[in-house]
């Protein structure tokens, strides 16, 4: 068998925007659901939903069969365990708050194997090359793998030219929410400040030949970030969707809470 293509790598490589959603549910069968949504890609959260190895394994699995591309954010941009999770079969990986060109390097050799990069060599051991079952697979998985870097403070946003002009970094995802507070917006991810913020570090990485990516889950400001040129964009969140829907169907049946009539013939 041969390694296959990411899909979702060139679909970024030749300008074609991808639609996501964020999974914070930490559930592989929510996630299955969802992968069968008609979204292009699905992030798989493990910086701040309660997702460790096994869960995000676990995922992996559950969404294989649909055509929908996962990402996975990891907690940090730690070598061994983008190791980790690069051998569970995640191929694109989203590394929150890279703050530096110097960091973004560290994270694209921690995801190559040699020459390119620092990768352990145990594919022998691994899911990702269906244990060794794709005989290309050592020399496949550098042009497969596909990194996404986080920028989320107003320092690394200022070096966003540097990081997104790194080899080995696909794409630069910005963090309205980490931006804002950092920007002295805390909790105000559409201050217009921020967006203007935002819409200029989307300017610099096309003009670095990079995909830009966001979550917004605002509709018409998501309209905007895409108009601005965004690449990959998450429009929602599971676990505020269903929130939102359960709290819309509970207020629905509020006026008619305890307003039963009493039970007749009751025995007593």
């Amino acid at each position: 068998m041969k390694t296959p293509p990411n899909l979702f790598k060139l679909a970024l490589a030749r300008g074609e925007r991808q639609i996501g959603l964020w999974l914070g549910l930490a559930s592989p069968y929510a996630a299955e659901l969802c992968a069968g949504s008609g979204f292009d890609w699905l992030v798989i959260d493990g910086e701040h939903a309660p997702n460790d190895l096994r869960t995000m394994l676990a995922t992996l699995q559950a969404v294989a069969p649909y055509p929908t591309h996962p990402v996975v954010r990891l907690p940090h941009g730690d070598a061994a365990l983008v190791k980790q999770v690069l051998e569970i079969g995640a191929t694109t990986l989203l590394v929150p708050m890279v703050e530096s060109a110097a960091m973004a390097r560290d994270l694209a050799s921690a995801t190559r194997y040699p020459p390119r990069g620092t990768r352990g060599v145990g594919s022998g051991l691994a899911r990702s090359s269906r244990w060794n079952r794709y005989e290309d697979y050592l020399h496949a998985a550098n042009e497969t793998t596909c990194l996404l870097v986080q920028v989320e403070t107003a320092d690394a946003l200022a070096q966003v030219d540097e990081i997104a002009a790194v080899d080995g970094v696909d794409g630069v995802f910005i963090g309205p929410a980490d931006l804002a507070a950092s920007m002295g917006y805390l909790g105000q991810a559409t201050h217009p400040a921020v967006r203007n913020a935002i819409e200029d570090g989307i300017g610099c990485i096309r003009r670095a030949g990079k995909a830009a990516g966001i979550l917004c889950a605002d509709e018409t400001l998501a309209h905007a970030y895409v108009d601005a040129g965004v690449s990959f964009i998450a429009v929602g969140i599971d676990t505020t969707l269903l929130a939102n829907a359960t709290r819309s169907l509970a207020a629905k049946f509020a006026t008619v809470r305890g307003a039963a009539e009493a039970p007749r013939n009751v025995s007593r």
